[in-house]
């Protein structure tokens, strides 16, 4: 199964992509997609589906894992990474891909086995199941990384229970 992790942004999209097979990781890709501060919204938003676009044609995968949004105390920042998001499901759903939403919560609890994990622990664990000899950069492609992860992990979950509710 080709998983892709994405970790939602405006300036920055993570993403992360790999490969489960028999219990077993393998990293395709990872990196960012960016946005300058200066380009207009419209233009930051069609780079992102674009270039997300891309990544679902090179890839096929069979899901994409996002990070469900938590709101943040700057309403301007908030509105600005939903949109991005709102292009990234768009993106996907174009692509027939099935999309799985996943909480902060259940990424930490998923990849370190502990909710309240903070992001170098995170970082850590995904360097560590991966097999990759450095922390991934940008945060947010170790972030895209961790939602693949957890996605492996919870369909993995689903198939030995016979269930199928992620989402």
């Amino acid at each position: 199964m080709i998983i892709i992790g994405i970790d939602p942004g405006y300036a920055i999209v993570g993403v992360g992509v790999v490969e489960y097979k028999g219990n077993k990781f393998k990293t395709l890709e990872y990196g960012a997609i960016t946005t300058p501060a200066g380009m207009p919204t419209v233009d930051r938003l069609k780079k992102i589906y674009t270039e997300m676009a891309a990544y679902l044609i090179k890839y096929d995968p069979d899901a994409v894992a996002i990070e469900e949004l938590f709101f943040n105390s700057n309403q301007k920042t908030a509105i600005n990474v939903a949109q991005a998001r709102g292009v990234l499901l768009v993106t996907a759903a174009n692509a027939n891909i099935p999309i799985y939403e996943y909480t902060p919560l259940q990424v930490k609890q998923s990849v370190t086995g502990y909710g309240r994990a903070d992001k170098g622990q995170i970082q850590q664990m995904v360097k560590m199941i991966l097999g990759l000899n450095v922390i991934p950069k940008p945060d947010d492609a170790a972030d895209a990384l961790a939602l693949a992860i957890c996605h492996a992990h919870s369909s993995k979950m689903n198939n030995i229970l016979g269930t199928n509710t992620v989402r």
